[in-house]
């Protein structure tokens, strides 16, 4: 009876120890595939002003009659966060509230919402999502000048009118990694990968 418990006992400990080890392996092989696998950022298109340059200067007006300066020099130096978006494009949808809360906590950045059509088209849409705090303008010309093919497509300019950084962005992810190329001082997020991967 002792025998048997004493064997009993052995086997467990040399299977907590087996456990142990497989569990070391998979931690060790998480950290491995984290280092192999890029931060997602987003989608850097070759078309509109490339980033280091100037945004050309657009005055619109706004779906409520506001005036809206786009482009240049801020005079408040306010950053911009420019986000095109329609009322059909689901995926739009799912970013309008984490632009607003990058935008709350962001002091020096400007949210602004671009789109083109009709202009009654989108009041019923700004109101719905309840984006009638920021700026939402119309503008086929807008687009045009930062040849914007595919949404949601963002453009991150600083207080000088210069683009930091844009793209095509999906996801929360692809939005917070235009700040963070423009913290990084790189085009995109993949540049930064691609230098640190060249560096070592």
């Amino acid at each position: 009876m002792e025998q048997a418990l004493l064997a009993s006992n052995l086997l467990l400990w040399v299977a907590v120890l087996a456990l142990g080890a497989v569990v070391f392996a998979l931690v060790r092989q998480i950290g491995v595939l984290y280092e192999r696998v890029a931060p997602a950022g987003a989608l850097m298109l070759a078309g509109g002003p490339k980033v280091g340059e100037g945004t050309p200067r657009f005055e619109l007006t706004d779906v409520f009659g506001r005036a809206t300066s786009l482009g240049g020099m801020d005079a408040e130096h306010y950053g911009t966060l420019l986000l095109f978006v329609s009322p059909t494009c689901p995926v739009c949808k799912t970013l309008l509230p984490v632009a607003k809360s990058i935008a709350s906590r962001e002091p020096s950045l400007r949210l602004v919402f671009a789109s083109d059509g009709q202009q009654e088209d989108h009041v019923g849409f700004v109101r719905k999502h309840a984006l009638n705090a920021y700026p939402y303008v119309v503008s086929t010309e807008l687009g045009l000048a930062h040849q914007v093919g595919k949404l949601p497509h963002a453009v991150l300019w600083d207080a000088h009118g210069v683009v930091r950084a844009k793209g095509l962005v999906n996801s929360r992810e692809h939005l917070e990694s235009l700040f963070e190329a423009m913290d990084r001082g790189v085009a995109s997020i993949q540049e930064y990968v691609s230098r640190a991967g060249g560096s070592r």
